[in-house]
């Protein structure tokens, strides 16, 4: 009989698997300020029961409640007292959305120090920074002094809503996408009015900008932040654009671009790809509009036409970056990776086994803020895992599917222990759970 050596497992980057993100983390949960005194639950363990909670994607948090006397969630997650349902929404209810942002910086420079980053650059060592908002909460019934309101003018009916600004470097090379921690776009502190996106991408930006001083930045977002103000605090903060426009929202622009044409001044790339043909238009130094003409900006147009004529695609943007021959369709791909912060994220997490809609709890302050910010930093650390874990990669492509990929984790870690992730995966990569004989079993009765 032959023996055949156990298979060898793939590399592991030791800072950047799940144990040791997971140890990062629970770590800094550990020095959120606690408001309260002699708690029998320390926060940090509130803290890191939740985001177990999204890591393993668990439908509710009473799916989550039956984990509680769980030895894997000590071993794996370092929780010590683990909350009930009841205790978890009561205390992290009181906590800050703003004291989680730093756990986003903090495995953010982990892919630093790794230079994971290094192939996310994409123009002129700039970043494609991708923003664009989304909501997770609506209830006509449920609300808080932070949400948000929509009435009705038929009926008078009001909607409460919670919604968020995310943000996330993105490459047109790559699926994966590096999020960043998301702002609240909610109610301010004593503000009875509605906050707004563009509210929020002025703080979001703003605090991307401090945390990150000397990285360089490309903003890439839809048409709603062509507008002066936004492109002008964009440059203050040394950060490069390219911007989505439409005709409907910058008419004089457009009418500006039809001038160009008319004067010869546009340049144009065109070829064609079997029944396809392509094009591409740019124009530099146009005012922006009418009331800020000092306001230069350069046009950019792509379309894609069918063998009939007919036109296929169409996307304009405005951009500060000088456009050549050479680097259009550079560009343009760059413009379309825009769509990447609503496919490969808000997309993922609401239909790849995140549950990114449903109402874990709304609480009176800031719990449902704190579950979506806790439930994209999960998402982060399975990026990380997708973009530099081989085992993890090895893992998923088994089983075929990342909902698939959750059902096994949830299911090992439901019926085995295990003293770390690397090993959890292992296991059902290489089926070992089949290996393992049934407690006090021996064997069929064959008489």
């Amino acid at each position: 009989m032959i023996v055949r050596p156990p298979p060898v497992p793939p590399k592991v980057r030791k800072r950047l698997s799940a144990d040791a993100l997971y140890t990062l983390l629970r770590n800094q949960f550990g020095h959120v300020q606690d408001q309260r005194e002699n708690s029998p639950i320390p926060l940090g363990d509130a803290l890191m029961s939740a985001f177990a909670m999204f890591s393993l994607k668990d439908p509710s948090l009473l799916a989550f409640d039956g984990r509680r006397n769980d030895n894997n969630m000590k071993t794996l997650f370092g929780i010590n007292r683990i909350p009930s349902d009841t205790q978890m929404r009561e205390i992290l209810d009181a906590v800050e959305p703003q004291q989680l942002r730093p756990m986003f910086n903090d495995v953010f420079r982990q892919l630093q120090r790794g230079k994971v980053l290094e192939p996310f650059v994409f123009h002129e060592d700039c970043y494609l920074l991708c923003t664009d908002g989304t909501g997770f909460f609506s209830s006509s019934r449920i609300h808080c002094d932070s949400c948000l309101e929509k009435v009705k003018k038929a009926t008078g009916e009001v909607t409460y809503q919670h919604q968020m600004l995310g943000a996330a470097l993105v490459h047109p090379d790559f699926p994966e996408v590096i999020p960043l921690a998301p702002e609240p776009i909610e109610k301010q502190d004593g503000d009875n009015k509605n906050d707004c996106e563009r509210n929020a991408g002025i703080r979001l930006l703003k605090q991307i900008r401090a945390e990150h001083p000397r990285m360089k930045f490309i903003v890439i977002e839809d048409a709603l932040a062509s507008n002066a103000p936004h492109i002008r605090l964009i440059l203050e903060l040394k950060m490069h654009y390219l911007l989505g426009v439409k005709p409907g929202d910058h008419q004089y622009l457009f009418n500006r671009v039809l001038e160009a044409h008319e004067q010869d001044r546009m340049q144009t790339l065109a070829w064609q790809e079997g029944e396809v043909s392509y094009e591409i238009s740019y124009v530099h130094k146009l005012s922006l509009n009418a009331s800020n003409e000092d306001l230069l900006v350069n046009f950019l147009e792509y379309s894609e036409y069918g063998e009939d004529g007919h036109r296929l695609k169409h996307f304009t943007w405005v951009t500060d970056l000088g456009i050549t021959r050479d680097n259009a369709k550079h560009l343009v791909r760059g413009g379309r990776a825009r769509w990447k912060i609503e496919n490969e994220t808000f997309n993922t997490l609401k239909n790849q086994g995140y549950h990114f809609e449903h109402n874990f709890g709304h609480g009176k302050q800031h719990l449902c803020t704190v579950f979506a910010m806790l439930m994209m930093l999960a998402f982060l650390v399975d990026q990380v895992q997708q973009l530099c874990c081989p085992l993890f990669r090895a893992t998923w492509k088994k089983v075929g599917s990342k909902r698939s990929l959750w059902e096994k984790l949830r299911s090992h870690f439901y019926h085995f222990r295990f003293c770390s992730m690397r090993l959890l995966y292992e296991a059902i990569l290489y089926d070992r759970a089949k290996e393992i004989p049934l407690p006090g079993f021996d064997g069929f009765d064959t008489t």
